[in-house]
């Protein structure tokens, strides 16, 4: 599957997104505030967006809710309604740019559309085109117990079972190598 420069950094928007969720009543929620909106939209470079307000951030909010749903639906069919309910309500634009050093690409949201539009938008296609691929099941979540991060597997034989091997895979491998060290010593 090609993934092109625009559509990987829509995607790593979006797992990004969807992991500023709080996981449960322990974590914080990773958009507290407007000023970490702020700083998520200067992350991931997302252009044309203006002031923000607290009005964007929760309407980025319920885009992060529906966006956490599609990485939950196993089912294709159901994550291709959730991903078309998502675009439309996002009032999609395709149109061509070639800005801010970026040779030629497609800019999926309106001219002057909000922030949570133009993450609805252009995240919304990039979830889309694995859909359209075949690829859905691409779109998971880390199987360690204690993370459930959202994460899109871009292994070659679609294998990926943790969101970063070096932390969440790491952890149990090394516990799975006590217990059974701890088993063998009897």
């Amino acid at each position: 599957m090609l993934i092109t420069h625009d559509t990987r950094c829509a995607l790593d928007a979006v797992v990004d997104l969807v992991n500023t969720s709080p996981e449960g009543d322990d974590t914080p929620d990773g958009l507290s505030d407007v000023a970490a909106l702020a700083d998520f939209v200067r992350k991931h470079e997302i252009s044309d967006v203006g002031v923000l307000s607290e009005f964007d951030l929760s309407a980025v909010r319920k885009v992060r809710g529906r966006f956490a749903a599609i990485f939950a639906e196993p089912e294709a069919r159901r994550a291709a309604g959730l991903i078309n309910e998502l675009v439309a309500a996002a009032g999609t634009t395709p149109r061509l740019t070639d800005h801010d050093g970026y040779d030629w690409h497609v800019h999926y949201f309106a001219p002057g559309a909000s922030v949570a539009d133009h993450l609805a938008a252009d995240c919304g296609m990039a979830l889309a085109f694995f859909v359209v691929a075949g690829e859905q099941e691409r779109l998971r979540r880390c199987e360690a117990p204690d993370c459930r991060h959202a994460f899109v597997d871009l292994s070659r034989n679609r294998s990926r079972r943790y969101c970063d091997s070096r932390t969440c895979g790491n952890r149990l491998h090394v516990a799975a190598y006590r217990a059974r060290r701890k088993e063998a010593a009897g």
